[in-house]
């Protein structure tokens, strides 16, 4: 049975119409994934994004050391925008971030076990479950430490909503007091928050990822009226543009699309006479 709150949750997944969604559940035996791909696959919802985000509220927190050489992100989600907004919250979000940043954690594991006075993280959040009667948790955590020359940097954006952490490495130890290397490390975490690359480069998209946009060209271009022997000679030309938009190094710089981080990287480099590298970065989306 196709019911309304089954179409109300495919349209928001995907921003369709109602009639469309209802269609396309009807179509899958009201299977929700079947039904996103299935519109994705007509063209109509073209957001793969938007398919696989959790309906919560929160904050996204950074810490970042004085020495530039540590950083965490982490993400506390709570059920409601108001409680997001409360300034008991943002304090009580405030502490974790600031007990985890002391601490040695690397995972999300070891983050949930950090004291915070007499508690752990864990049980300090328990308790403020019973305080608020609404559910809170540490949904992820991620900490950068660098071992050589260069910088950490974080970004956060939308009162808490987008986090980014990113590792800039340079051959020299006086490269990162440069204003040029700070003004650098300083774009690509901006353009990170407002891009979304889902990774560095190729190699860090999934195979399985590449044969699933691959069979969803497939089903496009076949609706198209596209000759079978033409279709995957024009798929290679798609996921090549897949990864110009899904890969940091590949992406168009956003303040500007005539050059793309890669070479905006190599260009900083020239400029202050060392090598730089974007070794690694993470980006927190709230409840993706």
């Amino acid at each position: 049975m196709i019911t309304a709150s089954l179409v109300k949750e495919l349209r928001e997944k995907t921003n369709v119409g109602m009639m469309e969604c209802k269609k396309a559940l009807q179509e899958t035996d009201g299977d929700l994934q079947a039904a996103i791909t299935y519109l994705r696959e007509r063209g109509i919802a073209k957001a793969a994004g938007k398919a696989d985000r959790e309906a919560s509220e929160g904050i996204i927190a950074a810490r970042l050391s004085a020495d530039g050489k540590t950083g965490i992100l982490a993400e506390v989600n709570c059920e409601t925008d108001f409680v997001s907004r409360n300034d008991g919250f943002v304090a009580f979000v405030d502490q974790i971030a600031d007990a985890l940043a002391a601490s040695n954690a690397k995972n999300l594991e070891e983050a949930l076990a950090v004291k915070i006075g007499d508690l752990s993280a864990e049980d300090f959040i328990k308790a403020k479950v019973l305080e608020l009667g609404e559910n809170i948790r540490l949904r992820k955590f991620e900490r950068f430490d660098l071992a050589d020359n260069g910088a950490i940097a974080q970004y956060i954006h939308m009162g808490g909503k987008v986090g980014v952490l990113l590792e800039v490495s340079a051959g020299n130890g006086e490269t990162a007091a440069k204003e040029e290397f700070r003004d650098l490390v300083k774009d690509v975490t901006l353009h990170i928050a407002a891009a979304a690359p889902k990774g560095l480069s190729r190699d860090d998209i999934s195979a399985e990822t590449i044969e699933a946009e691959k069979d969803i060209f497939r089903v496009q271009l076949a609706n198209e009226g596209k000759p079978a022997e033409m279709i995957e000679k024009i798929i290679m030309g798609k996921i090549g543009k897949f990864f110009s938009e899904s890969c940091l190094l590949e992406q168009a710089f956003v303040k500007d699309p005539d050059t793309t981080i890669k070479k905006l990287v190599e260009a900083k480099g020239k400029e202050v006479g060392d090598t730089l590298e974007i070794r690694r970065f993470v980006r927190f989306g709230l409840g993706e």
